[in-house]
């Protein structure tokens, strides 16, 4: 779903590097493990409340991402070069 790929490449460009181990694995937990990509998106944008197994810190986060208070531009995913650059 291109909503998602859109929201969540960018969150990941802009948070991963600072993630814990232990979040990093609740990332990936969060977008491997529902089957309906929609759940996420819904989660994500405050539609709808997360399950408890992934209302977690890592969702507080998207969720913050998602809001986009600072009004970016988020038209597409980010080109991938940025995985071989040092983090900000």
């Amino acid at each position: 779903m291109l909503e998602n790929c859109i929201l969540l490449s960018l969150f990941a460009k802009e948070n991963l590097h600072r993630m814990s181990e232990e979040q990093l694995n609740r990332y990936d937990r969060l977008i491997n493990e529902p089957s309906n990509d929609w759940d996420i998106y819904y989660w994500a944008t405050e539609a709808k409340p997360p399950p408890a197994e992934f209302d977690t810190d890592v969702m507080a986060l998207l969720r913050e991402f998602a809001r986009n208070e600072k009004k970016e531009q988020r038209l597409r995913q980010p080109d991938l070069e940025y995985l071989f650059e040092p983090p900000r």
